[in-house]
């Protein structure tokens, strides 16, 4: 009896297969330097997937997702994705005016993407890949996707500062684009916000989600408002939860399932 059940978690053992975790280094001529990044696959996959970018908060780094999600290699096998997380420094995703070496923008859409498309078995297409991220991140995986809506069918938030311009002392906001109140123009045009006004219903598939006991909740809800305001069609959810890694690994899961479904109806 004791040798059937050793051979039967042997077994589980065997079969239970994990996506692989890579950390890849790249030269970047707009940041200037070497940037790391994440990329996470499905075992033994000879097909070309989708993929979904997750961007990290302010202080992280790349490997911040792997650290709070530990389940990503697990679901990057179940729903067959590829998972890549970029290093995002502090520089919140946009190009800073005032800094050349903050060029985030276009390093992601410029470079990293056409890295990941050329050397791992991604499908460039962009009903097949998705953007999100959790906090900064948030804001960075709408601000992208709304801005490229060429390169993305889908963004989403969670946590998100969706509107930074309540904030105008935290985060190193005003080392990228300048001090708040000499600069709010600037600080207009790089927020959600104010983007989502140039968005049409169903060029993007959105979601966004945000704690109970977020400092950000506000800002998240005033910007379901205006999408309603709209009639731009998204999801929304309000959760239990505050700004922190046990939110944000619950609510990756969310997320990804909805990228999911968003892939499998289009073709």
């Amino acid at each position: 009896m004791k040798r059937i059940l050793l051979l039967l978690i042997l077994l589980g053992a065997f079969n239970q297969i994990f996506a692989t975790v890579d950390t890849v280094n790249i030269y970047s001529s707009y940041l200037n330097k070497k940037v790391k990044f994440v990329i996470i696959q499905p075992t033994l996959n000879k097909n070309h997937l989708p993929t979904v970018y997750l961007l990290h908060g302010y202080s992280g780094n790349y490997a911040s997702w792997t650290s709070i999600a530990s389940q990503l290699q697990e679901r990057a096998d179940q729903l067959q994705l590829n998972i890549v997380c970029p290093d995002g420094a502090n520089g919140w995703y946009f190009n800073s005016p005032i800094d050349s070496t903050l060029q985030f923008e276009s390093y992601i859409i410029k470079e990293l993407i056409p890295f990941i498309d050329q050397h791992y078995l991604t499908i460039n297409d962009k009903k097949k890949r998705a953007i999100t991220g959790l906090s900064m991140g948030g804001h960075g995986g709408l601000y992208l996707s709304i801005r490229h809506t060429d390169v993305f069918g889908a963004g989403g938030s969670t946590s998100g500062g969706v509107d930074f311009r309540p904030f105008p002392n935290n985060w190193e906001i005003k080392k990228t684009l300048g001090e708040y109140e000499k600069n709010q123009s600037v600080w207009d045009a790089n927020t959600v916000m104010t983007l989502v006004e140039g968005l049409k219903n169903n060029q993007l598939k959105i979601i966004i989600d945000c704690g109970l006991d977020d400092f950000f909740l506000k800002v998240n809800r005033n910007l379901h408002e205006k999408l309603q305001a709209l009639k731009i069609e998204h999801d929304y959810i309000e959760r239990p939860g505050a700004h922190n890694a046990p939110y944000w690994k619950n609510s990756i899961d969310y997320q990804l399932l909805f990228f999911k479904k968003y892939f499998d109806t289009t073709y």
